[in-house]
């Protein structure tokens, strides 16, 4: 949940290293503290231009690299894997565990972002099941708020506040200093 930051001021490969470090305060096997480094891995693909399914893959490749990667790695591809079976539903995200170990939050948070082809076309329509994608990854009876901070940073670095529905920014308590706070933050990356 935390790592997401180490993605816009890094490289791929230091983003992973930092966020796995720290993440090493509270995750003590590395299935958990590389979990992180992925995410953050994403993050820089993401920001650098890649497509979400693009930024996994190559953090895929990235995670190869260190011994004791194999079930972040699963649970990364079981999650691109998903994506690619049609339409989301919440039976497939709770094929992919429930979020309260590291690499299924991820899982859960990558397959949700994966499975929004686009945020600006899927408002929350209450007959469409799921609706907007960020709630296919908070409604399950898991790690909801992991998995969702997960999807969240993601879909955030792909269209930033733009593909939320309106009616959900207005209701966010110091919206101008958390858009203020990110755009310093967004700007700071740039610059490295």
């Amino acid at each position: 949940m935390r790592s997401a930051p180490f993605g816009l001021v890094n490289t791929a490969d230091g983003a992973f290293a930092m966020a796995a470090r720290a993440a090493q305060i509270t995750h003590g096997h590395p299935t958990g503290y590389y979990a992180a480094g992925a995410l953050a891995a994403i993050v820089v693909h993401l920001v650098a231009g890649d497509s979400l399914e693009g930024a996994v893959l190559r953090t895929l490749r990235l995670l190869r690299r260190h011994p004791g990667h194999e079930e972040t790695s699963a649970a990364l591809t079981e999650a691109v894997d998903l994506a690619e079976q049609g339409a989301p539903t919440a039976e497939k995200v709770e094929s992919l565990g429930e979020g309260w170990i590291a690499e299924q939050a991820l899982a859960i948070g990558v397959y949700c972002a994966l499975v929004a082809p686009s945020v600006r076309d899927a408002p929350p329509v209450p007959e469409r099941p799921g609706g907007h994608p960020q709630l296919l990854s908070v409604n399950h009876s898991g790690d909801s708020d992991s998995t969702g901070s997960v999807c969240g940073n993601l879909l955030g670095v792909r269209y930033g506040d733009l593909g939320l529905p309106h009616a959900w920014l207005e209701r966010v308590e110091g919206r101008a200093q958390i858009a203020a706070l990110a755009d310093d933050l967004a700007a700071e990356g740039v610059r490295r």
